[in-house]
C-alpha cells in the first residue's frame, strides 16, 4: 500500500516532535529538591523620617487655609536654618473640611473650617534629630504623626541578607538530603523573593519633641528559593 505524501510528512513531523520532547520529559522527571532559605542582616540606622502636620480652624475657609499655610511656611523656614535639603522635605497632604456643631444638637450646622497641611521630613544627620523636632514644634506644628528610622545606603546590608538566605537554603537542603539518604546534585536555579525591611515599631509623637529617641538597629530580610538536582542514594 502506497501512503499519500501528506501522510508520510505528518508521520515524520510527529516523530520529530516526539524526539524533541523526549529530553524535556526526561528533565521534568529528574528528582529535584526545592528549599526556601531566609536570611537577615542588621545595621545601625543613619536616617530618620518624621511625619508632621499643621491644623488650623477659622469660621472662614480661606482664613483657615491662610493660617495653616503661614505656619507651614514658618516650619519650612526653620528647616532651612537646620540645613535640611529641599529634596528631604515633601508636602504629603493638604486638606480642608467643615467643622460641625455638636452631634447631639437638633440644629446641626457648620461652625467653621479646619485646614491641614502635612509634611514628611528626612533627617540624614541623626545627631540633629532633636533640634529638628524642637524646631518644627516651636514653628507651629501641632500634629506629629510618626517617626521611622532607615538606612541611606541599604544595598550592602541587603547583600549580606541575601548571602545569609543562600547559606540557610544550602544548610536546609543538606539536612533534608542526609535525612532522606540521598546526595545533592548541582543547583538548577535560585530565585529571590520576599525580603525587605522588617517592620519596626513607629513611635507616637504627641510628646516626641521632649521624649528621648533611640534609633536601635535596622534589620533587612531576604528570601531565596533554591532548586537542586538530586543524585543517587547514599551507600549504607
Amino acid at each position: 500500500m502506497i501512503r499519500p505524501p501528506f501522510m508520510s510528512m505528518s508521520l515524520s513531523l510527529g516523530l520529530a516532535a516526539m524526539l524533541a520532547l523526549a529530553p524535556l520529559a526526561a528533565i521534568a522527571q529528574e528528582p529535584r529538591l526545592t528549599v526556601t532559605g531566609e536570611g537577615s542582616a542588621s545595621a545601625v540606622p543613619d536616617m530618620a523620617t518624621v511625619s508632621l502636620g499643621v491644623t488650623a480652624q477659622d469660621p472662614e475657609a480661606g482664613a483657615a487655609m491662610d493660617r495653616a499655610s503661614r505656619v507651614a511656611a514658618e516650619i519650612l523656614s526653620r528647616l532651612d536654618g537646620l540645613n535640611i535639603a529641599p529634596r528631604d522635605r515633601q508636602t504629603s497632604d493638604i486638606g480642608l473640611q467643615p467643622v460641625w456643631s455638636r452631634h447631639d444638637s437638633d440644629d446641626r450646622h457648620i461652625t467653621g473650617y479646619e485646614a491641614s497641611n502635612s509634611l514628611t521630613v528626612r533627617v540624614r544627620d541623626l545627631d540633629s534629630l532633636g533640634d529638628v523636632l524642637a524646631a518644627v514644634t516651636e514653628g507651629g506644628a501641632n500634629r506629629l504623626a510618626g517617626l521611622s528610622f532607615g538606612l541611606q545606603e541599604p544595598g550592602p546590608v541587603m547583600d549580606d541578607a541575601r548571602r545569609d538566605a543562600v547559606s540557610d537554603a544550602l544548610a536546609r537542603a543538606n539536612v533534608l538530603a542526609e535525612a532522606a539518604g540521598i546526595t545533592l546534585g548541582p543547583i538548577l536555579s535560585i530565585t529571590e523573593g520576599g525580603g525587605g525591611d522588617m517592620p519596626m515599631p513607629r513611635m507616637e509623637m504627641a510628646r516626641m519633641a521632649s521624649a528621648p529617641v533611640a534609633a536601635g538597629e535596622q534589620t533587612i530580610s531576604a528570601q531565596v528559593t533554591v532548586v537542586f538536582r538530586l543524585g543517587d542514594e547514599t551507600p549504607d
